[in-house]
């Protein structure tokens, strides 16, 4: 479940930085490569920081959702 919102988050950030550099500022393109370069190192380390902050606004892991 958790990596179905991260997934959902990354895109919409990416897919919304676009457009805003499109439009606003080409600099919001510096956004885009902060999160393409937290995706990539998440791959390497596993650690990924929006997971954290998920885990605190309480999304469970994957198979935990049945449980209270």
């Amino acid at each position: 479940m958790i990596n179905r919102y991260i997934r959902a988050i990354a895109g919409s950030f990416i897919v919304i930085s676009v457009v805003l550099a499109i439009y606003v500022n080409i600099n919001w393109l510096w956004f885009t490569l902060f999160v393409g370069a937290n995706l990539f190192q998440s791959a390497f380390t596993q650690w990924c920081l929006m997971e954290k902050i998920l885990f605190k606004l309480g999304v469970r892991k994957d198979g935990d959702s049945c449980t209270v």
